[in-house]
């Protein structure tokens, strides 16, 4: 995650209590909290496409920082990568089209370009608040995790059966 912004700080804070493993890169050492989850590692530097190029294959980026200089930095670093698992901006639309015009102009594939995902986050919540954006940005993330158990569709009593019966496997429905 790129960006310790606020909508950063508020992913962080939600991340820390979700089952993820967060690297949070920032220049502005003073812009992380003095507390994080041990989940959430800080990472301060000047050189931040390093880090996307360092990232292990299947990484999940996410670019929040202040700077949309730097946001195009990453997402062209990013793109350039044939082995990322998702890429989000945050942003408008018009900045994902502003986007999509430069790096096709710097020879980016429509393909890579079209796995951009800006603006980032579920839509739909309501409210422009660093925590709504923070919650929308981590639900898309949390969808893009492997369901350990599928969901299940409830079953319902035929009619005049009890609405609990045993199952096949002896337990109660």
């Amino acid at each position: 995650m790129f960006g310790a912004g606020h909508v950063g700080r508020a992913l962080a804070e939600l991340f820390g209590r979700l089952p993820l493993r967060v690297r949070w890169v920032d220049a502005r050492a003073q812009e992380f909290p003095p507390a994080l989850a041990p989940n959430v590692e800080p990472h301060c530097t000047d050189t931040p496409t390093a880090e996307v190029r360092a990232a292990p294959a299947g990484a999940v980026f996410l670019v929040l920082t202040h700077s949309h200089a730097l946001d195009f930095e990453l997402v062209e670093a990013i793109l350039a990568r044939d082995d990322f698992r998702f890429c989000g901006l945050i942003g408008s639309q018009t900045k994902r089209a502003r986007f999509a015009h430069r790096l096709h102009a710097r020879g980016i594939e429509e393909a890579r370009i079209a796995r951009l995902r800006c603006p980032v986050g579920l839509p739909g919540l309501p409210g422009k608040e660093a925590e709504v954006i923070a919650l929308a940005i981590a639900a898309e993330v949390m969808r893009l995790r492997p369901q350990a158990h599928p969901p299940s569709t409830p079953r319902r009593p035929a009619a005049g059966t009890p609405a609990t019966q045993p199952t096949e496997s002896g337990h109660e429905t």
